[in-house]
């Protein structure tokens, strides 16, 4: 019995120990974006963005098939795959990013970009730092202060994204607007499924404490 019991225990640790991977590999993403943009000629970028996305995707499926496997989860299974669902989209639309920079064949960084992809480092970093304290919830009011910078972050953001839009359209070029628009829409989604992970882990703190 006693065994059986420390294998739940190393399975808990094994999931959150995944979940852990993901999100780390979600600030890598993000920084990689921030490299993207500093040199748009370097294509093997875009690919080692979509590697991560790869790496990242490997991981969701770990993460479902442990859930599907174990029968006590150190969290609700359904807040666990909503987690991980979430940050795999993160990578996803930051892998989108990537895509678009390369089909469109853009060669300057457009404006606002850059500084939209700080800010989504600063996202993935705060999804990290609560998915780090997950194990152990020690401080709830640290945690949910976390879920509220992952919401600024968002605000900063979607004003960014506002002003780079308003810009555009005051450039009357319809095949740039329809490009930009594009990359401009993928970066502030992958910041509102930030917000979706923080939104989550809110729940959870909620609930467990």
């Amino acid at each position: 019995m006693g065994q059986w019991l420390s294998w739940i225990k190393s399975n808990e640790k094994e999931l959150l120990k995944i979940l852990d991977d993901l999100a780390k590999k979600a600030v890598e993403t993000s920084e990689a974006v921030v490299v993207l943009f500093e040199d748009l000629s370097n294509v093997e970028q875009a690919k080692k963005i979509h590697e991560l996305e790869t790496e990242a995707d490997v991981l969701t499926r770990d993460i479902f098939s442990e859930l599907n496997k174990t029968f006590i989860t150190p969290l609700d299974r359904e807040d666990m795959q909503r987690i991980a669902s979430k940050i795999d989209d993160v990578i996803d639309f930051m892998d989108g990013i990537a895509a678009r920079v390369y089909s469109y064949k853009i060669t300057t960084p457009p404006p606002y970009t850059m500084e939209m992809a700080h800010e989504l480092v600063k996202a993935t970093k705060e999804v990290e730092y609560m998915i780090s304290k997950l194990q152990r919830i020690k401080n709830p009011k640290d945690m949910i202060e976390h879920c509220r910078n992952t919401s600024d972050i968002e605000h900063a953001v979607d004003d960014l994204y506002r002003e780079a839009i308003r810009e555009l359209f005051e450039t009357n070029d319809a095949i740039k607007i329809i490009k930009l628009k594009d990359i401009y829409e993928t970066m502030e989604t992958a910041s509102d499924r930030c917000v979706d992970v923080a939104d989550v882990i809110e729940d959870i703190v909620l609930k467990y404490t």
